[in-house]
């Protein structure tokens, strides 16, 4: 074990100088730890090298497994993930982005440092980034996952101070508009992104997820008896189900597949409607990662406030009020399983509302009819 100063170059002069504050180093466990005292003192640093070896020795000794102990959470990362492949395939790209953050800003400190106070500041720091609150109670999740034992005392630690997760602003779904819905598909069709058009059309009049959407391969797109039918889904019902497609959307799908083959030289069953790569798709075998950044130009060029996942909210809507379909048409085009949910996404509009209580107007009794008078005399 031993402390030193390290030496730096002056910038003005470019003479070699010994820095103020004194650091530490020593081998623990087979692993280097070299970490600043943030003291100028020699003497305090001496004693903070003391007290950080044994530190390390109790978080080693209170832990059940060994090798966990002394490894960063970027190590623990690296298998969590792996492993997290495996058993998860179909959100493995979530996890990659969620476990990406973590160990960008933790990834360098080992498992046994992980406290309570580090969530919180992990928590500031990326609410300091700007990163939404769902986002960053995710990503806590994560870390502590992978943590394993050590993570469920921290939880628990958090739970009782109710600072386990950030408060997120209720997330308020609406239905857009006629005029609404043809001003973001104009400025969809003027994107540079092949995908953003067809992607919307599918979302404004079938209803499907974002996740549906992406995972959509030719396979299950049926243009000649104008039909899709959903791959993996969110809910049992809502995987494998069928939904015709109308006119418009047959069209958009049509000019999509022809500058597809243009591109990829086929459509082959296997491969994503929607592909990977950024800017330009360039791989037909993944599926893409987001339409977040098309759909924000969209939505800014339109001057219209929503979310993605407004549009299924907007067809499940537009389905209610037409009158042409019945509950059980839209649980089954929606993928829906109960009429709770049903009654979540039927959002009716004001106009609809009106044009309800108008017709009661229109009910009223028929006058009674008065009998002739009978001729006197």
């Amino acid at each position: 074990m031993s402390v030193y100063r390290p030496q730096y170059r002056d910038r003005k002069n470019g003479e070699l100088k010994a820095s103020r504050i004194w650091w530490y180093h020593f081998t623990f466990a087979g692993r280097h730890i070299q970490e600043s005292s943030k003291s100028a003192r020699k003497k305090v640093a001496q004693e903070a090298e003391k007290s950080r070896h044994l530190e390390l020795e109790k978080g080693f000794n209170n832990l059940q497994d060994r090798r966990i102990r002394i490894r960063t959470i970027g190590q623990l990362a690296d298998d969590f993930l792996e492993a997290y492949k495996l058993h998860n395939p179909k959100s493995t790209t979530f996890a990659e982005y969620a476990v990406g953050h973590v160990t960008r800003v933790l990834g360098r400190v080992m498992s046994v440092d992980i406290s309570d106070q580090t969530v919180k500041d992990y928590q500031t720091a990326r609410l300091k980034e700007k990163a939404a609150s769902k986002s960053i109670n995710e990503e806590v999740g994560f870390l502590l996952r992978l943590l394993g034992e050590q993570g469920d005392f921290v939880r628990a630690k958090l739970r009782r101070t109710h600072t386990l997760k950030l408060s997120m602003r209720p997330q308020i779904a609406r239905a857009f508009s006629t005029e609404e819905k043809a001003a973001l598909l104009a400025e969809a069709k003027l994107r540079r992104s092949p995908a953003i058009y067809p992607a919307l059309m599918l979302a404004l009049h079938l209803g499907m997820r974002d996740a549906e959407i992406r995972g959509l391969q030719w396979g299950r797109l049926d243009l000649k008896d104008a039909m899709v039918t959903v791959g993996d889904s969110k809910t049992e019902a809502g995987q494998g189900r069928t939904i015709p497609l109308n006119s418009d959307v047959k069209a958009a799908l049509i000019d999509h597949a022809k500058w597809y083959v243009g591109k990829f030289g086929a459509t082959a069953p296997s491969w994503y409607v929607f592909p990977f790569g950024k800017p330009q798709p360039t791989d037909p075998e993944r599926p893409a990662t987001s339409f977040k950044t098309a759909w924000a130009k969209v939505k800014e060029e339109a001057g219209i406030v929503g979310r993605w996942h407004d549009g299924r909210h907007t067809f499940i809507t537009d389905l209610a009020e037409s009158g042409e379909a019945s509950d059980e048409t839209i649980r089954d085009m929606a993928g829906h399983v109960s009429k709770q949910m049903l009654k979540h996404y039927s959002h009716i509009r004001m106009e609809a509302k009106r044009r309800a209580v108008t017709a009661l107007e229109r009910r009223k009794p028929a006058a009674p009819s008065v009998p002739p008078a009978t001729p006197v005399g």
